[in-house]
């Protein structure tokens, strides 16, 4: 059985979490059987970007590395709160030791910016958001990631990064084939009605 935590933060975005919850939770259902995702938080109680309110599994704190086989971040915004929780000092610590042990770390949009902030993404590939003005982009660069600013996804050796919401869905099966197989991907992909 492959174990992704969903590290969640306040103020992260629902349809990107979500995304992670259903391309796994699909394929435990109708794929290989082989994932289980589990939510991890940084308060007992989370509010999205659109104010849902979500009850992560596990706190952050109790969060141990060797249990699981990958990370998985949704990005977030800003006026909801989540950097403050998102550069916390054990939001970053859980991607250090997740990049230490070379286990794969998702992110998608903005979540690229912590992986930034923690270091290891130094020298690295990555990309993050890619539309107003490009601000965003120009914060990962200046945590020393090399951002390809027009690639939509961008994988560099155990951590993938994408450049917006729209790149979501694209990102979860990326992580679930990396996890599983490209067989049984494809399976996921033609049962949730992405492939014929």
């Amino acid at each position: 059985m492959k174990k992704i935590c969903l590290l969640l933060a306040d103020g992260f975005e629902a349809v990107e979490a979500a995304v992670f919850t259903d391309v796994m939770g699909w394929n435990q259902f109708e794929g290989d059987g082989n994932t289980e995702l589990i939510t991890a938080g940084t308060k007992d109680t989370l509010k999205c970007t659109w104010n849902f309110t979500v009850t992560p599994e596990m706190h952050i704190r109790d969060i141990n590395v060797d249990e699981f086989d990958a990370l998985a971040i949704p990005g977030g915004f800003e006026e909801a709160g989540f950097y403050k929780d998102a550069f916390s000092e054990d939001f970053l610590d859980v991607i250090k030791k997740f990049d230490k042990q070379g286990k794969i770390i998702a992110s998608i949009c903005v979540a690229a910016l912590p992986i930034g902030k923690s270091g290891v993404l130094n020298g690295r590939n990555a990309t993050t958001y890619n539309l107003n003005n490009k601000k965003r982009q120009k914060q990962l660069s200046d945590f020393s990631a090399n951002v390809i600013a027009d690639q939509s996804i961008v994988i560099d050796n155990n951590i993938i990064t994408s450049y917006n919401p729209s790149t979501a869905f694209d990102v979860a099966f990326t992580l679930l084939e990396l996890l599983t197989s490209k067989e049984n991907t494809t399976n996921i992909k033609r049962l949730m009605g992405f492939i014929k």
